[in-house]
């Protein structure tokens, strides 16, 4: 079954606020094997110009993923998570996610395609600091994959 079309567009609430630790970052940077120690060492991220240890570029999938599971669930959006693979991600950065941040994300549907049987569908995650200030911003493709005949 199609996507519904018309929920391109559609913003969902700003999620409760994340609060980034250190420890997480450390985590994630490790998991990822990044060793620069501007992501485990405050000082070294200060020496860089950072007031705190920042976050590998890819972290901040951890929270929009999470936000876009308000898209997911949507039961009026149609979308068989069964059948979804992770298409493509991307982020346009204001300026680097900083231990101590806290940070809401408003997803919104970009885009919904349907390709050979396969409905596509893009969502637009912006994140915002406390005091309202843009950081990031993650655009999500997931595939969800034609039902197999038979």
């Amino acid at each position: 079954m199609a996507l519904d079309q018309s929920f391109v567009g559609r913003s969902y609430p700003p999620t409760d606020p994340y609060e980034v630790g250190r420890e997480k970052i450390r985590e994630f940077a490790e998991a990822v094997g990044d060793p620069n120690p501007a992501y485990t060492d405050a000082e070294a991220a200060k020496a860089f110009g950072h007031s705190d240890v920042i976050a590998p570029p890819t972290f901040v999938f951890t929270i929009t993923f999470k936000a876009a599971g308000q898209v997911i669930q949507d039961p009026q959006l149609g979308l068989d998570y069964s059948r979804v693979v992770h298409g493509d991600q991307k982020f346009a950065y204001t300026r680097p996610v900083r231990a101590g941040d806290r940070l809401t994300v408003t997803s919104t549907i970009e885009a919904i395609k349907s390709l050979a049987g396969n409905d596509i569908l893009d969502i637009r995650g912006e994140v915002h600091d406390e005091a309202g200030e843009h950081v990031v911003t993650a655009w999500t493709k997931l595939v969800a994959r034609a039902a197999e005949e038979g």
